[in-house]
């Protein structure tokens, strides 16, 4: 009798918590059919290990207020709720500008001492909560993630955020717009970095346009690549 030998790829799929690319995309299609994630701009899509923002997960950007309102936005868009926390100077003007539905996005510009009390209970009814992490201390925020996966909302914060489970990177470029040495600023280009723990433990990046007509991507790539005209 001739023996069959699995190939190592398949011995090793059928480990324990390993995953193939097909069963993540599988994986990730049936959460966004189930309503486990909620939409994000195409441009950013690439960048988030689910397509999109997953329901319990906590994603922390770095460097820009834009891209969070970028991420932020569609989700509004699509019928969910969303609040930001203590960001006094978030504009609404440039949240509508993004695309979200100022009806049902609520503000919470200065919780003071209260701010973990006041995320945890718009966790418990809140779609996405939206905050700045500046003054958090490490032992709260892991609370208020754990409660957001407890709950399945998402949380986004600014800045460092322990235990994330996306953080997201942006390098701010050039502004576009004026010429001849007057106009209007019309968009700036951010290279963002997209790393994180599980499956977003490949770092990958993207070219985008912030603001710009639908957040468009220039590219997506992998970290490492080199990509060619």
């Amino acid at each position: 009798m001739t023996a069959v030998v699995e190939p190592p790829v398949a011995r090793l799929a059928a480990l324990p918590g390993v995953s193939t690319a097909s069963r993540v995309a599988a994986q990730a299609e049936r959460a966004r059919a189930t309503g486990r994630v909620l939409p994000v701009a195409p441009a950013l899509a690439g960048l988030l290990p689910a397509a999109g923002l997953r329901r319990g997960s906590t994603v922390a950007v770095h460097g820009s207020t834009s891209l969070l309102l970028a991420l932020l936005a569609p989700a509004t868009a699509a019928g969910s709720w969303a609040a930001v926390v203590g960001m006094p100077s978030l504009g609404l003007a440039a949240a509508a500008e993004y695309g979200a539905d100022l009806t049902r996005l609520a503000l919470v510009p200065r919780p003071g001492v209260e701010f973990p009390a006041v995320v945890a209970a718009l966790l418990d009814g809140v779609d996405v909560v939206a905050v700045r992490s500046e003054t958090v201390s490490p032992a709260v925020a892991r609370r208020l993630s754990a409660r957001a996966r407890h709950r399945g909302a998402v949380l986004l914060t600014t800045g460092t955020w322990p235990g994330a489970d996306v953080e997201l990177s942006c390098r701010r470029e050039a502004w576009t717009g004026p010429e001849n040495g007057y106009g209007h600023l019309r968009e700036r280009r951010v290279l963002v970095r997209a790393h994180g723990r599980g499956s977003a433990a490949r770092p990958v990046t993207a070219e985008l346009s912030l603001p710009g007509p639908a957040t468009e991507a220039v590219s997506a790539t992998e970290l490492g690549e080199v990509a060619t005209a």
